[in-house]
């Protein structure tokens, strides 16, 4: 692991931040490989655990199958927010400063990560998401996918502000004081849209560059309609909540 860490200038050499992409994957065998070798192709400097959430297909196989990428297998499905938290907690154990989420359905623009990074590295914030909404893009989501983030993203702005249009993105790159906090306390579920509280709570900012989003590139989403709504109510509620919640030993930034 830390491939590039050194790397040569006129001056000789200099230290480059260690960048680990998190890939959160739940049977997704069918996608997983070839979002595998696009990371390799596309960023083969940074670093990749897949978080296999308890699939009961060939992820895992799949996985293996590149001797280059670390592999953690939960014991069963715990869901997105304990399984995003397990590769934060993995980034802080490894000493990494920056990590990226990146779905393993195919549908997150390998090709733009380097732009999420170097946006965090320029300090245009402490996490930067990929956005659907902020310019015209080739993304033409349901109806119902535009009503629940538009809710959203008005919910979220009432609460914290800051304008972000895609709140529920989970193609994100967050430096060292976001991870960490992350690591400690992360939204069990749906946390994309939650963990922005969190960040406000914490005195820490987020801001979103536009990329174009792919089509699931095969498998089956697991939010259905009747998700859709208990995802909505549950979410607004646990924001709500979370604005008046005093956390304590949280990580803070400058610390």
């Amino acid at each position: 692991m830390g491939r590039g860490r050194l790397g040569r200038c006129k001056e000789g050499f200099v230290v480059r931040p260690r960048v680990l992409v998190i890939v959160p994957a739940h049977n997704e065998e069918e996608t997983i490989a070839t979002v595998l070798s696009n990371l390799r192709r596309e960023v083969p400097d940074y670093d990749v655990v897949v978080i296999d959430d308890g699939s009961t297909d060939k992820t895992a196989g799949q996985v293996q199958q590149f001797p280059d990428v670390a592999l953690i297998q939960m014991p069963f499905n715990v869901g997105i927010g304990a399984a995003m938290q397990t590769g934060f907690l993995y980034a802080v154990r490894h000493g990494y400063d920056i990590v990226v989420q990146c779905d393993a359905d195919g549908q997150h623009p390998v090709e733009a990560i380097p732009r999420l990074v170097q946006c965090v590295l320029d300090g245009k914030a402490d996490l930067i998401i990929g956005s659907r909404y902020v310019a015209d893009t080739c993304y033409k989501p349901t109806l119902g996918r535009r009503i629940g983030k538009s809710i959203l993203s008005r919910l979220v702005d009432a609460m914290i502000g800051g304008g972000i249009t895609d709140t529920t993105s989970g193609f994100r790159a967050a430096n060292k004081n976001v991870f960490s906090l992350f690591a400690h306390r992360y939204p069990d579920d749906y946390p994309e849209a939650e963990s922005l509280v969190l960040l406000h709570k914490n005195g820490l900012r987020a801001a979103e560059i536009p990329v174009n989003m792919l089509p699931r590139q095969g498998g089956r989403t697991s939010i259905k309609v009747s998700h859709g709504i208990y995802y909505m109510v549950k979410v607004a509620l646990a924001i709500f909540i979370d604005m008046f919640r005093r956390y304590t030993g949280m990580s803070r930034k400058g610390t």
